[in-house]
Formats: C-alpha cells, structure tokens, sequence
C-alpha cells in the first residue's frame, strides 16, 4: 500500500484591492490547477492563501508568516513591486516564490521560478509588430512603478534605434483615474500608437476615457493610434466595458480564443469552477502552470526542500493552453510562444502574429539587437490566417 505525499503551499494574491480584477483570476487559475493535481494519485497540494490587498506593505509580512509557518513554495505576487519586496524574505527563509506574471525582466534570483513572459517574450514582439504596421511614434502612459519604467525603457531604446520616435512618457501612481491632461497631450501629440503599461482600474479608466475623447473629436482611436500593452487580457476588457473593448493591441503568451485542445479544456474548467468570472487569462494560465509544474517538480523530488525542487524542475515540460513549456534551467524561467492579438467588442481577442514555437528566455537581453528588423531570426512572429 503505497502513502501519497502531502505538501502544503502558499497562494498570495490581491483578490482585493486596485488590480484586484487582474489577482483574481490568477488565484482562480491556481486553485484549478491544486483541484487538478488533487484529483490524481501522486501528490496532494494543501494551499494557504493570504491576500495582501494590493498594499505593498502587507507583502513581507504574509511571506514571513507563511514561511515561518514551514511552507516552502510560494505560489503569488502580480506587480514587480510585489515581487522585489519580497524576495528577500524568501532568500531569509530559504523559500521558493513562484511568480507567475510577465515582468520586465533584468533579475534573478535562487529563489524565485518565473513562469510569466520575459522582455523579449512580449514587449519586443510588440514593438516589432506596432512599428512594421501602425507606425514610429509612441506615446507612453504607465502606472508609477517599475513595470513600466523598465518597459518604457526598452520600448525608447528599441523605437529610437529603428528610427523613431518616443513623444512623451506619462506616469500616474496605481489606482488613478484622472487622465484628462494626459488625454489631451495625446490627442495634441498624434501618435501612431499609445503604449500603456497601466494596471488595474487605472487601466480601464484610461481606456474609457480616451476612446470617449476621441469619439467627441471624431477621431478612430483604435485606427489611427490604437492602445497597445503587454497586460491586458480578457479579465481587463469586461472591466473596461461598453463600446471601447474593441482594437486593442496586446502582446501575450496566452489567450483564451487559442484553437487547441488544451485552451478549449482549460477555458471550459475554468468557467465551469468560476461561473460568476468566467473569463480566463494569460495571467490565470500563469498560474495554473506555475502549480503544475510545482506538483511535477514536488512529485519528482520527493521532497519540498527547494534545492531538491529546483533540480527536479529544471527537465519538466508541460502540455499548456497555450502549448508546450519547458523550463530553461539556467534562468528558472520559461520557454514561451509569443503572440499578437487584436480585442474584440465581445471581452475576446484576435490572434493576429505568433511564433511558431516557443522561444528561450531571454530575462536580460543578452542576445537583443534594438536594430534587428522584423522578420530576422531574433525576430520570427508570422502573421496568423
């Protein structure tokens, strides 16, 4: 008679607070996958959740508590904030943070897998694909923090060496919802295209709000400079609403309109687990991985001690909505598939430009040339038909 291990876990997301609609559904995309791994015969996941609230102060706290509590794993955190604020509370306690959220990049870390995007993983697919089809004038609006400082930083460094040009750069600290002045530089400016790193309601806001501006001058917005971002997803067009879900540009790894078995499996759990919200995300699907691979890396080393874990994770692959992942174990992050796609009025997205597999990690860009063109081997998105 064999014993099935059981392993306690900590989930740590903001189910309350100004990104609460994005933290959400990425505890929602965990606990499915715990479901999941529950369901089966080879490890039992006990999850403890805590919710900092989207206050940035509640972080180290909670990450001391479960981690003084004897939890290893750590499955949580959205904004990089978040995540710099507690990792040295996980380097104290020798814990494992899985992060799943695209970032910006340029970090590392013993103690943290990342299972969201790296920078070359969606903001250089983006700036590629705005330049080669709307233009080389952006206008940059952020939220206050380094999310956007870094991604901004990248986007002026790619756009100035393929010749372009960045207008302005405009940031607004989380959770503000006053883009009046910041709407009429933009409309004085002309961009080809707004690049918005804001998150949570300021997000939505602005999208609400420019889309009415430009209404009221005649203007289509999403024509002639359309809103581009690497985190918006689904979650994030039913929250902005009405008539301004439509011609958004968003660079992601996932989206829930993917034709595979996989997508169409994991969208029909998640809805029928979560009907009130039944929208799945490329940050819900984050999740859901970043469990999955914890289980395989659990059920494999026999053990929750993170050494053991980390190299039991480094050979793992996982059949993904969005297609195989694989661990790259020399950065802890993901290989991922790139894509494109373009909003749609009903809350769903367009793929319109993919990779055709999906590609190393890149978090530092160490093989980047702001000067590759579009098409090159470092830049290899075809359009989808």
């Amino acid at each position: 008679m064999t014993t099935t291990d059981s392993y306690r876990i900590g989930l740590m997301f903001s189910s309350t607070g100004p990104y609460s609609s994005v933290a959400s559904p990425m505890l929602n995309g965990a606990l499915l996958a715990v479901s999941e791994v529950n369901a089966g015969a080879a490890i039992k996941l006990d999850p403890v959740m805590v919710n900092p609230g989207g206050d940035l102060t509640r972080y180290g706290p909670l990450s001391s508590q479960l981690l003084s509590s004897g939890i290893r794993q750590v499955v949580g955190c959205y904004t990089s904030s978040s995540r710099k604020e507690v990792i040295p509370v996980f380097e104290k306690h020798d814990g494992l943070l899985w992060y799943p959220s695209h970032y910006e990049g340029f970090e590392s870390s013993e103690n943290v897998v990342y299972t969201g995007a790296a920078p070359n993983q969606h903001i250089l697919p983006l700036i590629d694909y705005l330049m080669s089809s709307h233009g080389d004038r952006a206008f940059c609006v952020g939220s206050n923090y380094i999310w956007a400082w870094e991604n901004n930083r990248i986007l002026r460094e790619v756009v100035v060496a393929r010749g372009g040009t960045v207008l302005a750069e405009r940031y607004l600290p989380v959770g503000e919802t006053d883009f009046a002045k910041t709407i009429e530089a933009i409309l004085a400016a002309r961009p080809s295209f707004v690049f918005s790193s804001l998150i949570g309601l300021s997000g939505y806001v602005f999208i609400r709000s420019l889309r009415e501006a430009c209404l009221a001058r005649g203007i289509n917005q999403p024509g002639v400079m359309p809103v581009a971002s690497c985190n918006l997803n689904e979650p994030d067009l039913i929250d902005i609403g009405g008539a301004a879900m439509d011609g958004h540009i968003s660079s992601s790894v996932y989206f829930s309109s993917l034709p595979t078995s996989e997508s169409r499996t994991f969208v029909a759990s998640y809805a029928a687990a979560y009907p009130d919200k039944p929208w799945a995300s490329a940050d819900a699907e984050a999740s859901y991985i970043a469990v999955k691979l914890l289980a395989a890396a659990l059920s494999e080393a026999r053990s929750d001690e993170i050494g053991v874990v980390r190299r039991a994770l480094g050979h793992q692959r996982l059949n993904a909505p969005q297609g195989e992942v694989l661990v790259d174990a020399d950065t802890m992050h993901l290989y991922l598939t790139p894509r494109i796609g373009r909003s749609r009025a009903d809350g769903s997205f367009d793929v319109i430009r993919q990779e055709p597999a999906a590609i190393r990690p890149d978090p530092y860009l160490v093989s980047f040339s702001a000067t590759d063109a579009w098409g090159s081997p470092a830049s290899r998105l075809r359009a989808v038909n």
